[in-house]
């Protein structure tokens, strides 16, 4: 389908702005996500991708914020093995970002479909995040300290009205699921008391594998909008919590077998295959956590535990999300939600065998 841009003038007027050009209009595609985007190739020749930032003014505001005060922080930092897309510019007015694009890039997400996120994959992202964690914002610039909104306690105990009237009948669903579980928002409870007393360091804080470009030039890390000072575990667990969940969702598939036949699941079964699929993936959990320590040896007592309630937790956060354009919830989603339930609620059993070796 063609791009209308004749809508959104004020992406082609900040590209002039910052001295690229204006897009080559049959360049143009427009991929979906949680914002507006473009990429393409403009008048000069340089590859690009605009981001326009969408949700409402104070939370556009502050993702904005956030995402310059990356920019600004990596511009000082001094690591290696932390790669992002080059910055060109921003116009806070329009909430509109500029990056060079990088092109031939693989979406990690992709390589997980496909069965090709390899073990060298997992320890670039486990040295990239240690590295980020390991190194201090320099003197004289503050970064947000605000604590993530998720797990939201206060969602558990009864949704706001303007979120409810919003919510499709799964999310409402879902919802409910959770909140008329006590042990599950005492669990949620003891979590961000835990992420309370926690070392803050500079986090990426919305880490999942469609985060994640594999170019030839190496292993990228995008989407910078909830960049803060917070606890580590939270990368940690939810890398962790990308690949439970992947093999909760190969429960029906023939994704690693040897033979498979359509049968009945039984409760049994399910157990049986939910064992085996996440031995499957586990090892990409242990090589991404032995690349993190490798850089980053002397993490805190209770980050393995954390993260793996933050894993947990990313489990029912999928949950929710999948919830968003379904009437009600499937086995699978169910399913999923039970092992998240499981690791949030008993970190200390689940963090060795997510891999969280040396867990204190």
């Amino acid at each position: 389908m063609p791009i209308d841009l004749d809508s959104v003038p004020e992406v082609d007027e900040v590209l002039v702005e910052l001295g690229v050009g204006p897009f080559v209009r049959d360049t143009v595609s427009a991929p979906i996500g949680r914002n507006d985007a473009w990429s393409g190739v403009t008048e000069s020749g340089r590859d690009v991708f605009v981001k326009r930032l969408t949700g409402q003014v104070e939370d556009t505001k502050n993702r904005m914020r956030r995402l310059l005060d990356f920019e600004a922080y990596a511009a000082k930092a001094n690591f290696d093995n932390v790669h992002w897309p080059q910055f060109i510019g921003s116009h806070p007015d329009h909430r509109i970002v500029v990056f060079e694009r990088i092109n031939d890039a693989v979406n990690g997400a992709a390589l997980m479909v496909d069965e090709t996120f390899s073990l060298a994959h997992a320890q670039q992202v486990g040295r990239a995040i240690g590295h980020l964690h390991a190194t201090p914002p320099p003197e004289g610039l503050r970064l947000d300290e605000s604590p993530p909104g998720f797990p939201p306690v206060t969602f558990l105990q009864g949704l706001p009205l303007s979120v409810f009237l919003k919510s499709s009948a799964g999310e409402i669903e879902a919802w409910r699921l959770l909140q008329n579980d006590p042990e599950l928002i005492a669990a949620v409870q003891r979590l961000r008391d835990a992420e309370r007393d926690a070392p803050r360091v500079p986090s990426h804080c919305d880490l999942r594998v469609d985060q994640f470009l594999v170019a030839e030039d190496g292993l990228f890390l995008t989407d910078w909008e909830e960049f803060r000072l917070a606890d580590p575990a939270r990368d940690v667990g939810a890398f962790a919590g990308e690949w439970v969940y992947r093999s909760v969702l190969d429960l029906v598939t023939n994704r690693g077998d040897e033979a498979f036949v359509d049968t009945e699941f039984t409760h049994e079964l399910v157990l049986q295959r939910g064992v085996e699929k996440m031995r499957r993936l586990l090892p990409l959990v242990h090589e991404f956590w032995r690349a993190y320590t490798d850089v980053r040896p002397d993490i805190d007592a209770g980050l393995a535990v954390r993260a793996t309630a933050f894993a947990g937790w990313h489990l029912l956060d999928r949950l929710v999300a999948g919830a968003l354009s379904s009437s009600r919830l499937s086995a699978i989603q169910r399913a999923a939600a039970g092992v998240g339930r499981a690791a949030l609620v008993n970190p200390e059993k689940f963090a060795t065998t997510l891999g969280f070796g040396g867990a204190r």
